[in-house]
């Protein structure tokens, strides 16, 4: 009998399909993706491949966001009930009254909002870009930053730039504590510690690096230490400790970990590429509107 894994190499090939998996999700799931990265990284390659069809895991934002890139790709997410806390805290409705009531101020949303939130505002930015977004702004222009509170205030500290906070959060980063952090430097003294930007702007102050998973991974690349804190979801752990053999990783929470980023299994992944389920559809009009902000920022040089 074949392995799980050995369907889904098979199926994929008779389906000509590509699958994208973010650092978060499970080790088994990353190994048997054809490209791993952060949600800008994801996003280009979505905007890239040309596969007939593409198997996202990930959350459903991301797929979304897959869809809106690859408009002629199907599209499928393995497992529907794989969400965002985060993007749910800003309802589309909400954030149109909002836009209607502030016609001169700049929406700026992260890209983890749903596709009805996105064809609300004007731009999109990852936690990667989110400083270089935010810099193409001209400066006389007043910003809401939407939903991430936590990632708003990051750049709003590190720009000097006045900005207006929508009241959304990520529930596994925001738990972290400035405590936290000195704990685990206490036990931990040599190690370099790095955060995510959607931790507490308390938190990143007390840690030696904000980055995104992206970033993470970069500067451990490049970095001449030894032994990390990772201040991020427990997944990147994975892919940091097959790129880095011989270096130490710790979390900085072991509960730093992201339910939903779980959800989605080998077996769902095969499932879905043998019976085609799962598809992810956006009604013409919404795509048309949704990934306007998306492509203004992929243009931003």
């Amino acid at each position: 009998m074949p392995t799980t894994a050995q369907e889904i190499a098979t199926l994929r090939k008779e389906r000509n399909a590509v699958i994208l998996a973010h650092n978060y999700v499970t080790g088994d799931i990353q190994d048997i993706a054809d490209f791993t990265g952060d949600s800008l990284e994801l996003s280009i390659r979505a905007k890239e491949i040309k596969a007939p069809v593409i198997v996202f895991c990930g959350v459903r934002f991301m797929a979304e966001t897959a869809k809106l890139l690859s408009p002629h790709s199907t599209v499928l997410l393995p497992n529907l009930y794989s969400g965002c806390p985060m993007a749910d805290m800003a309802d589309p409705s909400e954030v149109a009254a909002y836009r209607k009531a502030n016609p001169d101020t700049v929406l700026v949303a992260y890209v983890n909002s749903t596709a009805e939130v996105k064809a609300q505002v004007d731009i999109c930015c990852t936690s990667g870009n989110a400083e270089k977004i935010i810099r193409s702004i001209p400066p006389e222009k007043k910003i809401m930053f939407l939903p991430d509170r936590n990632l708003g205030a990051n750049m709003r500290n590190k720009l000097n730039r006045p900005m207006e906070l929508w009241e959304g959060f990520c529930p596994t980063h925001n738990k972290v504590t400035v405590e936290m952090v000195r704990e685990a430097r206490r036990l931990h003294p040599e190690a370099e510690v790095l955060v995510h930007p959607e931790c507490t702007p308390e938190v990143v102050a007390e840690a030696d690096d904000s980055l995104s998973t992206g970033g993470i991974l970069r500067h451990v690349r490049e970095s001449a230490k030894t032994q990390f804190i990772i201040g991020t979801e427990t997944g990147i752990l994975h892919r940091l400790q097959k790129e880095n053999p011989g270096r130490e990783f710790f979390c900085l929470q072991p509960e730093m970990l992201c339910p939903n980023m779980k959800k989605i299994t080998l077996r769902e992944v095969a499932d879905a590429l043998a019976d085609m389920r799962n598809v992810i559809e956006l009604s013409p009009e919404l795509m048309e509107r949704a990934v306007l902000p998306i492509e203004r920022m992929l243009a931003v040089k």
